[in-house]
């Protein structure tokens, strides 16, 4: 107990140092992954509509019907992954999948075809995400957990900054006039993008290690597929996110409410990098710091800058008000995204940690799509103001309810 005191009070640099091999790698894949899928992100609407045709409603039918898709799939990942006793498998074929798919972009001549591109592409997100979760929560021990998903976090968003940048040189380098690009320089680009991604297959094969559980325990406490396995506590945590979700409406709101506020159309990529910078470095701090002060105080708090930062945007009337509220928002997701999934490996034995990032994800994407679609009824019916309003009413209230309701009781005995 005086070692983890004492490892609790040591230095950043020293707790970063400590983190085991596998953290690293699996940060590195995340990172080499959302840099891949976020060269054909930013193009991906611009492509559909202009040179496919695709309307609104084909759009946003593509991107919601995908990501429900993985919603579920994680559920099934995560059981069969506890199931067999096997996380790196799933991992490795989850991210081949998205390697394979990105580059068939190239090839499509109609946008039902790109909903088959990328609905098998967040197949391969359903297939890898749970058991990349659990695996990387069993290379920790629980004092360092919410450091490694932190630091996971970082590496993602990190990502996601690096993507964008690399399809406007790509563009840039192959299209003949950038701003209005062909439909094969877009192909062309797309192709590109299953190289970082195919990088880190090499990666989960050479540097990932998995480390199995104790089977006489496995012996004794048998995976189901079954909620009724878990305590009440898990099963409250679940409740909540889900509630909390239900305000987490698409973050395409807060980009129009900036233009709103004065932000021009020219400046938005850069707001949105922006807000990725600080994603990075709030999941750094944020993970770390839920290892000295605890898990469920820390999503409390980010629940309620989460409040507070939409309630800044309801009332929002200069630019300089939501690049503040931009940065300050990176603050919420470093707070909660990788804390969150430490506070359920807490809850949880080792053994069943599939099953449980599976429930968590489904009872997640339960509530996601309908967040939006009540966000916008809410302000077309009664104005931003109102839309904003309410969605922070319901993040003050789950924020209530988590610290109310569900214990924090990690799991130290491992």
């Amino acid at each position: 107990m005086a070692d983890t005191e004492q490892f609790k009070r040591a230095g950043f640099l020293t707790r970063f140092r400590t983190l085991p091999r596998n953290v690293f790698a699996l940060s590195f894949v995340a990172f080499l992954n959302d840099a891949s899928s976020d060269i054909i992100y930013p193009l991906l609407p611009a492509f559909l509509a202009l040179s496919l045709g695709a309307t609104p409603f084909a759009i946003g039918l593509i991107e919601g019907f995908a990501e429900s898709v993985a919603s579920i799939l994680k559920l099934f990942s995560g059981y069969l992954s506890d199931k067999f006793d096997k996380r790196k498998l799933p991992v490795f074929l989850g991210y081949s999948l998205a390697a394979i798919m990105r580059p068939m972009l190239a090839f499509v001549t109609s946008w039902p075809q790109v909903l088959v591109v990328r609905m098998a592409d967040r197949i391969g997100k359903g297939v890898r995400g749970a058991p990349r979760d659990a695996l990387l929560a069993g290379s920790v021990p629980p004092e360092n957990r919410g450091l490694a998903f932190g630091f996971n976090r970082a590496a993602d968003h990190l990502g996601a900054v690096v993507g964008p940048v690399l399809a406007f040189i790509l563009l840039s380098y192959i299209a003949t006039d950038p701003q209005s690009p062909t439909t094969p320089e877009y192909q062309q680009v797309f192709l590109y993008a299953s190289v970082p991604v195919a990088i880190g297959l090499f990666v989960i094969v050479f540097f990932v290690r998995e480390e199995k559980p104790n089977g006489d325990e496995i012996d004794r406490m048998p995976i189901k597929f079954s909620l009724s396995q878990f305590d009440g506590n898990y099963k409250r945590l679940l409740f909540v996110v889900a509630l909390f979700t239900l305000s987490n409406s698409t973050d395409a709101f807060l980009l129009l409410r900036a233009e709103q506020s004065g932000v021009t159309p020219a400046m938005l990529p850069l707001l949105w990098m922006v807000l990725h910078f600080s994603k990075v470095f709030f999941s750094l701090l944020g993970g770390d710091l839920s290892d000295k002060v605890g898990r469920r105080s820390l999503i409390v708090a980010g629940w309620l800058i989460y409040a507070a930062v939409y309630i800044g945007f309801a009332f929002v009337d200069a630019a300089w008000h939501a690049w503040a509220l931009f940065v300050i928002y990176g603050a919420y997701f470093g707070m909660t995204e990788g804390v969150e999934k430490a506070f359920v490996a807490d809850l949880v034995p080792e053994e069943k940690r599939g099953t449980a990032y599976g429930f968590y994800n489904l009872f997640y994407g339960i509530t996601v799509f309908p967040a939006s679609l009540l966000f916008g009824l809410l302000w077309n019916q009664f104005g931003a103001p109102a839309a904003f309003t309410v969605s922070a009413c319901i993040s003050v209230l789950s924020a209530a309810l988590l610290l109310l309701t569900v214990r924090s009781r990690p799991m130290v005995s491992e």
